[in-house]
């Protein structure tokens, strides 16, 4: 068992005796919410960091690592979260390596509780065809609210920028359903100022981004882009979907 599963497990194990209550954290996002809202992305990370310390973790979908990047110039050693749904490109699982071996972080790779060949038995072969809201609720949804049992706040790369379903996502704020503080630190980045800091900072970015695959989820899910058209419209193309659930 490595060091990461180690502590993930014992966090879970005492979320109820270290954790804050709902109520708690509601408050906190009540008096700090507005007044984070214009605040920089590093000093947004360092106040969750500073008020939630080891119960404050970080997700990647490994689009890129920006987000990795500005958090572990903040907090060295911080938890990084990434999904492995077991439906990624090879490129993906290949930032993840990357993100492990060249930033300070501790990245923290979690699987469904299934695999994709024993939800193949059970629910038939291609489940991302035939319903593919269930397939993300299985294999994203579900495995990540599992994950943050042991944190009472976790930041994402979510941005206002990407799809009009976005437009009001707040700094901070409180979800509901994984009944946490949800903080974005750059939700209200522009996508230049997302291209400025990965210029500027070397940051490493998923090579599938520069084969007009702007948004990446999983392979059966996400097509390419043509130039000029919503960055987000090859997910899930074709369907009357545009999110996977987490954020939702």
């Amino acid at each position: 068992m490595t060091a990461a599963t180690t502590r993930a497990a014992r966090l879970s194990r005492g979320s109820q005796i270290e954790g804050r209550s709902q109520e708690e954290l509601r408050e906190i996002v009540s008096h700090v919410g507005a007044e984070l809202e214009l605040a920089p992305a590093e000093h947004i990370i360092e106040w969750a960091a500073a008020t939630f310390g080891e119960r404050f973790c970080i997700t990647s979908s490994m689009g890129d690592a920006v987000l990795a990047h500005l958090a572990s110039k903040v907090v060295p050693g911080i938890d990084v979260v990434f999904l492995d749904t077991g439906y990624h490109f090879a490129e993906t699982i290949g930032t993840a390596d990357a993100v492990k071996h060249t930033l300070p972080v501790n990245l923290i790779t979690i699987t469904p509780r299934q695999t994709v060949a024993e939800q193949d038995a059970e629910y038939g072969a291609e489940l991302y065809k035939r319903d593919p809201d269930l397939c993300c609720k299985l294999r994203k949804v579900d495995p990540l609210a599992t994950s943050l049992d042991g944190y009472d706040a976790w930041a994402t790369g979510l941005r206002r920028a990407e799809t009009h379903n976005r437009v009001t996502a707040p700094v901070v704020g409180w979800d509901a359903k994984k009944k946490k503080v949800k903080v974005s630190p750059i939700a209200r980045w522009t996508d230049e100022q997302v291209e400025t800091y990965i210029a500027e900072n070397g940051v490493l970015v998923n090579p599938l981004v520069y084969d007009d695959y702007p948004s990446i989820g999983c392979w059966p899910c996400t097509a390419r882009v043509k130039p000029g058209d919503d960055p987000r419209s090859g997910r899930w193309a074709g369907q009357n979907k545009t999110e996977c659930g987490i954020h939702t």
